[in-house]
């Protein structure tokens, strides 16, 4: 999807027909306001010179719409939702989205930290993604940004953390999914083994404790 291709052709059928009768009151209330002029009928020249900024307006307005009748791509990118080719002849309401289109030249990782982990990453620390479509490709990336949002599966909570690959390669797509690694400081390997362990006792007994 290239940008200002079109993507859907909305009928603008009845916002034409409503400009052509527009159109036609404009230059009727114009021929009306330069017969008052021609008399020096002031007062008649004041009341068809609203009439006929009334007009022009109405027309203008009619004209901007007809112009947004037309869907166009605002970005080169691939559409991830918004398929209406079973939705001809459909009405569209107001403020509905038709399209979601994702741009093919900046993309966004979301990591799903576990809360056991997320005092651990930070921004500006680097990692690698491995995705699924290209699993011997790996990614390289940098943390940017870590969100308050959390949500919870497999018994667990995992919080939203966003990062930006260094390099987009062409056959990347929006949806894609892998598994990330977030580069740490060192840890001693006991350490490694051990600390879920010690993290739960140490929960559990702060529970049991009066």
């Amino acid at each position: 999807m290239r940008k200002n291709q079109v993507l859907a052709q909305l009928d603008d059928r009845k916002l034409k027909l409503e400009r052509s009768k527009g159109q036609s009151q404009q230059e009727q209330s114009l021929r009306q306001y330069y017969e008052a002029l021609g008399n020096r009928n002031a007062a008649q020249v004041q009341i068809l010179t609203a009439q006929v900024a009334q007009a022009r307006a109405q027309v203008s307005l009619l004209d901007e719409e007809i112009s947004r009748a037309k869907v166009i791509a605002p970005v080169d990118g691939v559409i991830v939702t918004g398929d209406l080719s079973q939705s001809l002849g459909a009405p569209v309401e107001r403020g509905q989205v038709l399209f979601e289109l994702a741009p093919l030249d900046s993309y966004r990782i979301v990591l799903q930290v576990d809360e056991r982990q997320i005092g651990d990453v930070a921004v500006g620390q680097r990692g690698r993604l491995i995705l699924a479509g290209f699993a011997g490709d790996p990614l390289d990336f940098s943390v940017g940004r870590l969100t308050p949002v959390s949500t919870a599966g497999e018994g667990r909570n995992f919080f939203r953390v966003e990062a930006r690959l260094e390099s987009v390669p062409e056959r990347l797509r929006p949806g894609m999914e892998g598994v990330g690694k977030i580069e740490i400081d060192r840890r001693r390997l006991i350490w490694i083994w051990t600390h879920e362990v010690v993290d739960w006792l140490r929960l559990k007994t702060w529970n049991w404790l009066p």
